[in-house]
C-alpha cells in the first residue's frame, strides 16, 4: 500500500512543497493567523541535515505520490542534546489531502520499529496541538504545554510528548 524509504538531498525540495502545501492547511483549525503567518515560513522549510540523516523517511504511494515524511533523531529539537537511550520525532507531516488514510501510522510504525532496533526507550516529540490527537493514539503523552521559539519574536505553542518504548 505504502512504501517507506529513508530521504536523500535529491527529496529536499519535495519535502519543502510537502510541507508547504500540507501545513498551513493542517494547522489552521488550531492556530491563530498572526501565529500562522509568523511561523509556517520558519516551519514550512525542509531541514536539510534533518532530511540527509538517515531517520527521516518518505511515505509514497503506489504510483511514487509523496503522502508525508517525518523521522527521527538522538539529538532533541533546538537544543541538539543527546540523552543517551532517547529519541526524539522531527518533522512529521502527512499530505493534507491522505489524512485519515493510514500514512501517519505507517510512518509512525517505521520510526518506532527503527528506534527499537537501536534501543531507544522512550520517544519524545515535540507536536503542533493539531496532531496531538494523533500521537496519543500512537501511545504518546502528553507531558507539558512548550513554547518553541523558531526565531526572534517567533514563539510556537507545541504539547511535549512522550511514548516508552
Amino acid at each position: 500500500m505504502f512504501q517507506i524509504r529513508p530521504t536523500t538531498s535529491a527529496d529536499i525540495t519535495s519535502v519543502n512543497a510537502l510541507l508547504a502545501r500540507s501545513y498551513p492547511r493542517l494547522l489552521k483549525p488550531d492556530y491563530a493567523p498572526s501565529v500562522l503567518v509568523l511561523a509556517l515560513p520558519k516551519t514550512s522549510r525542509a531541514q536539510p541535515a534533518l532530511v540527509t540523516c538517515g531517520t527521516y523517511y518518505l511515505v509514497e504511494d503506489q504510483h511514487g505520490a509523496l503522502l508525508g515524511a517525518g523521522g527521527w533523531t538522538l539529538a532533541a529539537l533546538g537544543s541538539g542534546a543527546i540523552t543517551r537511550g532517547v529519541g526524539h520525532i522531527r518533522h512529521v507531516v502527512t499530505d493534507a489531502t491522505a489524512t485519515r488514510r493510514g500514512v501517519g501510522r505507517a510512518l509512525m510504525d517505521h520510526i518506532i520499529a527503527a528506534a527499537q532496533t537501536l534501543g531507544l526507550r522512550p520517544l519524545r516529540c515535540l507536536s503542533t496541538r493539531t496532531a496531538v490527537s494523533f500521537y496519543r493514539v500512537m501511545g504518546f503523552e502528553p507531558l507539558k504545554d512548550v513554547t518553541v521559539p523558531l526565531g526572534r519574536g517567533i514563539d510556537f505553542p507545541a504539547v511535549e510528548m512522550e511514548r516508552l518504548l
